[in-house]
């Protein structure tokens, strides 16, 4: 890709900001991932499960890293709001991460075919975003919390595996990706 194409592409990430049905779509993910902060299951007191990322990783996939990035950051602000937490910057900027590195994979980094793409974008996000930063957040804002924290890459490849199916067979269905597609155009 030239890098009048990359910075086309990237204005083309910008301008669904602009979009009703994508902000709208996007606030339905927020949604989704707070719900999913609040539904988690807690295996051991070591391996958390819960489906707060997926979106995450769905709004960075179907709609450009800026708006993952949004989701991420909206969700993770909403989800500590909801849930009576406090906000750490940290593990806000690792949301934010996870959405922005699950887009700029899918959509500008990897073209090849779909299941290795998706699943490329999944394991880029939750390495960076989640064992990356917020593994980093949690080893300074909690001490207590760090032996458990060897569990966090094992947790990390058991959802990616979930999360790359889930996102596969709703990519893959053709229903689906058409409606996907008229979404995105303005």
């Amino acid at each position: 890709m030239t890098t009048n194409n990359r910075g086309a592409a990237l204005k083309s990430d910008i301008k669904l900001f602009g979009s009703t049905k994508v902000l709208v779509l996007a606030a339905l993910l927020i949604a989704i991932s707070v719900v999913g902060k609040s539904l988690r299951v807690d295996l051991f007191s070591v391996i958390r499960i819960s489906a707060e990322t997926l979106p995450i990783l769905m709004a960075g996939i179907f709609f450009g890293p800026f708006i993952g990035a949004a989701v991420g950051a909206g969700a993770d602000l909403i989800g500590c709001l909801v849930t009576g937490m406090t906000p750490m910057p940290l593990i806000t900027v690792g949301a934010a991460a996870t959405g922005f590195f699950a887009g700029l994979t899918y959509n500008h980094v990897f073209k090849s075919k779909l299941l290795p793409r998706i699943a490329c974008a999944v394991a880029i996000a939750r390495l960076v975003g989640s064992l990356m930063i917020n593994t980093t957040g949690l080893y300074f804002l909690f001490p207590a919390m760090r032996p458990q924290l060897i569990w966090r890459p094992v947790t990390n490849v058991i959802m990616a595996v979930i999360e790359t199916f889930i996102i596969y067979m709703l990519m893959n269905n053709k229903a689906f990706s058409s409606q996907l597609e008229k979404i995105k155009r303005k």
